[in-house]
């Protein structure tokens, strides 16, 4: 059985003396633990101070919200792998539902990113997922197995293997509506099998989190159902007693 894993996204908030203070907040409920992995991706002018914080806690790890596909160069505001990799990033997110559907993220760029962070030695967490739309014309698995293979098929099957999948259904994020455990399950499973075919392997270690209105209320059924591997929690990461609850699932 994999290791669950609680990715806390959280976008933009949390400025960094509240990181600071929220670190503070969820290290006092939150000793030690080799039995789970628990990673954070803060605002990206806060992730110094989300460093500093978990100085003495390498069992937490850190991600970026985003990069650029580019190693370095003339691109005002981005950050790219490597420079996100010096300061201390394990893990990026590529292709968030805000990434493709606030900003206008292509599949092929998504493609981009993970080659880029690949190349950097971070670990992708590559999003999936459809819309309500496209969930009602019943082309879920369609939809998500399309943006799997474009995020994937700019690296080789062994990198593609050290990647994290997050299925996160753009109708359930930040709207309270949530994929009833059997069918984030159902759609984790056509994940695993496409991986599967992807790596030429008959078993995948890919770990995949569910993503999309997850709160302390449901995070023990999501996490019961088979093959979801972990949450990717947005909001109610951000509260550090309530999320510190939901690692301790």
């Amino acid at each position: 059985m994999k290791q669950p894993i609680f990715a806390a996204n959280w976008k933009m908030n949390h400025a960094p003396a509240d990181a600071t203070a929220f670190m503070r907040a969820f290290l006092a409920h939150f000793g030690k633990r080799q039995d789970r992995g628990v990673i954070f991706f803060p605002p990206a002018l806060s992730f110094g101070a989300v460093v500093g914080a978990l100085k003495d806690r390498p069992d937490i790890q850190l991600g970026v919200q985003n990069i650029y596909w580019e190693d370095k160069g003339a691109f005002t505001g981005e950050n790219s792998a490597t420079i996100a990799r010096a300061s201390g990033a394990k893990y990026v997110l590529v292709g968030h539902s805000e990434r493709r559907h606030v900003f206008g993220e292509t599949e092929e760029e998504t493609g981009k990113k993970v080659a880029a962070a690949t190349r950097a030695g971070l670990t992708p967490i590559v999003c999936v997922g459809e819309t309500l739309a496209q969930r009602e014309a019943g082309e879920t698995e369609m939809v998500v197995l399309r943006q799997l293979r474009a995020a994937l098929s700019t690296v080789s099957s062994n990198d593609a293997g050290n990647a994290v999948i997050a299925y996160e259904p753009v109708w359930a994020i930040g709207t309270g509506k949530t994929a009833t455990p059997a069918d984030a399950s159902t759609v984790h499973q056509a994940i695993g099998a496409e991986l599967r075919r992807l790596l030429d392997s008959g078993s995948t270690a890919v770990p995949i989190l569910y993503g999309g209105s997850v709160n302390r209320g449901n995070a023990a059924d999501l996490l019961a159902a088979p093959e979801v591997d972990g949450l990717l929690v947005g909001g109610a990461s951000l509260d550090a007693e309530g999320w510190a609850s939901i690692v301790l699932t």
